[in-house]
């Protein structure tokens, strides 16, 4: 019995501790993103409040992080090489999870917010992403490589940071907007908040976003998922038709 008391102390301790910490409640404008044909991209609404214990608010307001991230992906990346006057594939690396799409936005600039070591615990920044490279590449060179996937992401929108940009309001209620781009991947998302008081992550929430396609999109992908030898066969006999009309068409012309 005495053993038992024992060890319900520390877990009553714990809770007690919990129950101490705020709470984040997030939500997302679009639980569900549908791509069509016409489909240019997406605007996101993060918000949410915090709930405080006993509604009673610290002295020093908490900063608040929103990350919105898509789907990992095994990704090669090569570097070309001029040799002879021709541009050939020379060096490359693999990096087993590189997230398709990573947006993040936040009340402060993140070097304001947290240190090095907790940014990097939460991938709070596409320098902190953890890639888990798959390939024997020494440190700087992997570096080199992980800069090159993070630049040509930023530039096709799939790599988005937003300092200061999170409007907390009252010190309770938060929101901020993360652009979605049309090159996204279809796939399960995730919508993390981080509530950071002095340094420290003290409240956590993650909200799921699922991109689908939709329409004449959504029943090709189906069809070449599903039925992918048929798939294959209709798509050689639409090339050969095209191209029999194109080339009746250029005869009578």
């Amino acid at each position: 019995m005495r053993r038992a008391a024992a060890l319900c102390l520390p877990a009553a301790a714990w809770l007690l501790g919990a129950a101490d910490e705020p709470v984040l409640v997030p939500d997302v404008s679009q639980r569900e993103v549908e791509i069509l044909y016409s489909f240019t991209g997406a605007d996101l609404l993060l918000f949410g409040a915090i709930v405080y214990p006993d509604g009673r608010r610290p002295d020093r307001p908490a900063d608040v992080v929103v990350v919105l991230k898509g789907p990992d992906q095994s990704i090669t990346m090569r570097e070309k090489k001029k040799v002879a006057g021709i541009w050939v594939n020379a060096d490359r690396a693999r990096f087993r999870s590189a997230p398709s799409f990573y947006a993040m936005a936040s009340s402060r600039p993140i070097s304001q917010i947290v240190d090095e070591r907790t940014a990097a615990i939460y991938e709070l920044g596409v320098d902190k992403l953890q890639l888990s490279p798959a390939s024997l590449n020494d440190s700087a060179e992997l570096d080199r490589f992980q800069a090159g996937l993070v630049d040509l992401r930023e530039r096709a929108g799939l790599f988005v940071e937003r300092p200061g940009t999170v409007e907390i309001t009252d010190g309770v209620l938060y929101r901020a907007r993360l652009p979605l781009s049309a090159r996204v991947v279809v796939g399960d998302y995730t919508a993390e908040t981080f509530l950071v008081q002095d340094g420290r992550v003290v409240a956590a929430a993650v909200r799921d976003i699922s991109v689908r396609k939709s329409g004449f999109e959504r029943f090709m992908a189906v069809a070449a998922e599903r039925w992918s030898f048929l798939y294959g066969l209709a798509a050689i006999a639409l090339a050969v038709g095209m191209g029999w009309a194109a080339g009746a068409i250029a005869r009578r012309l």
